[in-house]
């Protein structure tokens, strides 16, 4: 085996130090090279070893907090369930709540359907942050997942690759899928609607129908492809619909929170109890959450299937 071979795996040479442009280096300078050489590859060990007891140091910072974190959660949690009244007991804390929903729930919600009554109204300000959370989920997701031009162009070619293997095997031209979704597609839109319609009444409301709802924008966009989804329902549109939603109730919800704190009356009708037409708010909240469930299905769906929603 050559003698340059022998250096060269041994890590005592470079391949490119042979490597001239026509002058014959001096063996000083390719000593000093040599010798420069050694002096980064040095340092460059120097700051990695700085670099791993920074990991380290932070690892074991990360583990102590993560350690003291959970043994409050527990501890926090131990003594709210020590000091919960005994399972069947008795106690007015535990049945307190309970009996009003129960016994003035029509009344004072004008919803049959206590569940949405409670959910829409009484605790109202919890699925106010729960349609919040969707939202931002959604954002995260764009974000995280988003492709354009640019991402393409700043060199994250495996995800635009992998766009493309998906628009590949696009299966939106197949003729029985088609027929299918154009019997299906309708049905589910209308039970949607009925859901969210009916939400005050009977079993529904603005989650389980946003959620039919959004099924049905994922199954349109698989039998006809989503450019027929993007010319009714594009980004702007998307957004707009979910801003709107989410303002309406948090305006709406906010005067009832406001008027109701100061003793005062929100003149909202609550109609008669078993109507479409009936509940005060909930009725209209319902459809902002839907629509908020709806948006958010279809724009993760989107997101994770071309890197996109509406095209943009």
């Amino acid at each position: 085996m050559k003698e340059w071979l022998v250096r060269w795996l041994s890590g005592d040479m470079e391949l490119l130090d042979n490597v001239s442009d026509g002058e014959e280096v001096p063996d000083s300078s390719r000593e000093d090279l040599k010798k420069r050489k050694k002096e980064i590859r040095q340092n460059i060990k120097g700051t990695e070893s700085v670099v791993s007891a920074e990991r380290k140091g932070f690892f074991a910072f990360y583990h102590a907090v993560a350690v003291l974190s959970c043994m409050v959660l527990i501890g926090v949690l131990m003594y709210t369930v020590a000091n919960l009244p005994r399972y069947g007991e008795e106690n007015p804390r535990t049945v307190e709540v309970v009996k009003r929903y129960v016994e003035h729930g029509v009344e004072e919600t004008g919803a049959i359907n206590i569940v949405t009554g409670m959910i829409l109204d009484y605790r109202a300000f919890d699925t106010l942050g729960e349609s919040h959370v969707l939202f931002t989920a959604l954002v995260c997701v764009l974000i995280l997942l988003r492709l354009d031009e640019k991402t393409v162009r700043g060199g994250h070619l495996d995800s635009y690759y992998r766009i493309k293997e998906d628009r590949y095997f696009d299966i939106s031209g197949d003729t029985i899928l088609r027929l299918v979704g154009t019997i299906l597609v309708p049905c589910i839109i209308l039970f949607g609607i009925y859901v969210l319609l009916n939400g005050q009444n009977g079993p529904g409301g603005g989650f389980s129908a946003g959620a039919i709802l959004g099924a049905a924008l994922i199954m349109f966009s698989a039998a006809f492809g989503f450019d027929a989804v993007d010319r009714v329902f594009s980004a702007k549109v998307l957004s707009l619909t979910t801003f709107v939603s989410l303002a309406f109730y948090s305006i709406a919800k906010g005067y009832v929170f406001f008027t109701g704190a100061n003793g005062l009356e929100n003149h909202i009708p609550k109609g008669i109890p078993g109507a479409i037409l009936s509940g005060g708010l909930i009725l209209p909240l319902n459809v902002a959450v839907g629509m908020v469930v709806a948006c958010t299905m279809y724009g993760f769906f989107s997101l994770f299937k071309r890197g996109n929603i509406g095209g943009a």
